[in-house]
Parts: C-alpha cells; sequence; structure tokens
C-alpha cells in the first residue's frame, strides 16, 4: 500500500519508512526539515531511504494547507502515520506558537486531507506527557487526561480529540499512539541520553534532574516501529474495536482507539545512567537538579490493550538499547 509518513526525518519517522519500504509498500515522506535540532542529522537519516524506488519526497510544512490538500489530492495515500510534530516539553515554555502552528493547524490539515481521499486509517503520535501529575502507575488508557502540565501535552492531548470527532463525524478510522520516553540508534539530540553521551564523552558534567529521582519506561526504537507497524495493519473496524469497551475514559462509538506504546518496565534514570557510563567506560560527572517546570517524576505503561488487540511485545533492555546507541553514536561522530 501507499503510506504517507509525516516526519520521515525524524527520529521515529525515518526508521518506520525504512520499515515500510523492506516489506514492499510505497512511503511518501513528507518533513519540512526544522531547525529545532541538527539538521544535518536529519538529512544523514533521509539518506537511508531517499535514493529507494517506492519512496516519494515532499518538503515543506504540514500547517500549510494549499500544499497538504495538493500532496493528498495528487499523492492520495492509502494510509497515513502522522509523526511530525513540534516535540520537547522544555521548548514549549519558550516557543509556544511552534507547538500550535504544526501540532494543532498541521493536524488539522492531516485530518481533512484524510477526510478529502477517504484514507483507510490514520495513526498519529499522541504522548505519555498528556498524562499530567496523574500518580497512579503504571499508566493506562482509561485514566483521565484532563490536566496537562505542558502546552506540549495539551496539543497531543487535543490531538486525541480532534481524532475522534473526525472519527465520529467522518468515519475515519484513526488510533492514537501514546508514546514513553524512546531511545536508540538516530535518536535526537535534544533526549537524555543523547546529551548525556555528548557530554560525558567530552568531560563535562551532565545535568540530572529531580536529583536523580525519575522512572521513565524507556523504549527502544526498534519495538516503537514494531508497535506502530502493526497498528497501522490493524484499523479499528467501529465500535467493535477492543480498546472502546475498555472504560469511560476511552468509550466511543466511532472508530476511534488511543494506544500507550512503550516498555512495561519503569527503570530508574539512575540505573540508565549507570548502564551508559559502563558502555562508555567513563564516569559521568552530574549536576543534580531540580524538577524542570512541565516535567514528571515518572512515566510507565500499562501496554495491555496493545498486546491484546495487534500482539505488541516489547522486548528490548536497557542494556542492550544502551549498547547499540553507544556503538552508533562512536561510528557516526567518529569518537
Amino acid at each position: 500500500m501507499k503510506v504517507l509518513v509525516t516526519g520521515s526525518a525524524g527520529f521515529i519517522g525515518n526508521r518506520v519508512s525504512q520499515r515500510l519500504l523492506e516489506r514492499g509498500d510505497e512511503v511518501v515522506g513528507l518533513d519540512n526539515l526544522s531547525p529545532y535540532y541538527d539538521v544535518t542529522l536529519k538529512e544523514a537519516r533521509l539518506a537511508l531511504v531517499e535514493d529507494h524506488e517506492n519512496y516519494t519526497e515532499a518538503r515543506f510544512d504540514m500547517a500549510d494547507r494549499e500544499q497538504m490538500t495538493a500532496l493528498f489530492e495528487t499523492q492520495r495515500p492509502d494510509r497515513v502515520i502522522n509523526l511530525a510534530a513540534q516535540a520537547g516539553v522544555r521548548h514549549s515554555l519558550e516557543a509556544p506558537h511552534d507547538y500550535i502552528d504544526t501540532n494543532i493547524v498541521g493536524f488539522t490539515n492531516i485530518l481533512e486531507g484524510c477526510r478529502a481521499t477517504h484514507v483507510e486509517h490514520l495513526v498519529y503520535a499522541s504522548s505519555s506527557s498528556v498524562y499530567g501529575t496523574n500518580s497512579q502507575m503504571p499508566f493506562t488508557v482509561k485514566d483521565r487526561v484532563d490536566h496537562p502540565i505542558s502546552l506540549y501535552a495539551a496539543s497531543k492531548r487535543a490531538n486525541e480529540l480532534m481524532a475522534h470527532t473526525y472519527a465520529h463525524l467522518f468515519g475515519i478510522p484513526t488510533t492514537g499512539l501514546r508514546f514513553f520516553t524512546v531511545y536508540g540508534p538516530w535518536g535526537r539530540p535534544d533526549m537524555a541520553l543523547f546529551l548525556f553521551t555528548k557530554a560525558i564523552i567530552a568531560g563535562e558534567p551532565i545535568d540530572v534532574f529531580n536529583k536523580g529521582d525519575m522512572r521513565r519506561s524507556f523504549t527502544y526504537i526498534d519495538d516503537i516501529v514494531e508497535g506502530v507497524i502493526r497498528v497501522l495493519d490493524t484499523p479499528p473496524d467501529g465500535p467493535t474495536a477492543a480498546v472502546n469497551k475498555q472504560g469511560p475514559a476511552n468509550s466511543s462509538t466511532a472508530p476511534f482507539r488511543v494506544f500507550n506504546i512503550g516498555s512495561d518496565e519503569a527503570v530508574s534514570l539512575g540505573r540508565y545512567i549507570e548502564v551508559l557510563e559502563e558502555n562508555l567506560g567513563i564516569k559521568a560527572k552530574k549536576n543534580m537538579l531540580p524538577m524542570q517546570p512541565g516535567d514528571v517524576a515518572a512515566t510507565w505503561a500499562d501496554v495491555n490493550d496493545l498486546k491484546s488487540v495487534v500482539g505488541y511485545q516489547p522486548t528490548t533492555t536497557v542494556e542492550v538499547g544502551i549498547k547499540n546507541f553507544v556503538a552508533w553514536y562512536k561510528d557516526y561522530y567518529g569518537t
């Protein structure tokens, strides 16, 4: 089938594009090469897919309504995976309009394109950030998500509500994926593993927030991609979709679902750093800092719904995942 992948130069979007091409699908990759982080890294990711005979490249901002309309009309994708977004909790405190332009206006253009061309299934990235200050662990899609604590989180929750509206009004099958902390080779330079590795190699201290008292469902990129592809291949078929009957917080009569996608084990930040130190052979110097605005002390994913519907099962431990990342980092940067 033909799949439109937005954010095709991004960490997850690029690996998803590779996987789709490997199995014989056509991919239309959309990315505006935002300078939010190193564009050179994004271009290097694109070099992994752009010469493939089944890959079509589109380079513009998905907030551009006219170009988005034209893209859907000319390419007419069978299914869509929307992974393009203005990411980052802390950046949303400094540049709120970036989140509205991409995550709200751009997502509206995606929904309108899906409606106009009768797309079979829209899979889109939400975030574990929607759980806000929820203290009940692990996070489940049945939990209330009414109190986001960053504009990034609010924009992702808005995406879920917007997708439900289009699923209800126009019958567009939609699946939202609440991603938990994703890491691995070709990762984002603004994420902790990348920042820590760069600083430790340079002999510089790393910033450890909440004085290290943090836990995350760290999830390896290959496990995430496997889940995304399985979800893409399993569109909701209406109100009988399994997750719709899990409870009032996620009930719907529309072809609409939301899943957690991540590791079902919460790993302490301290252990994460220890494994990195072991693989680098260097002890980290640490700046122990308080919690940052918009951040949370812990995330932990309940992925039982995703397991039951598509057979999702993350298998990569942080010991293996960090080892793979360090090997890639040393090779890519020649350190």
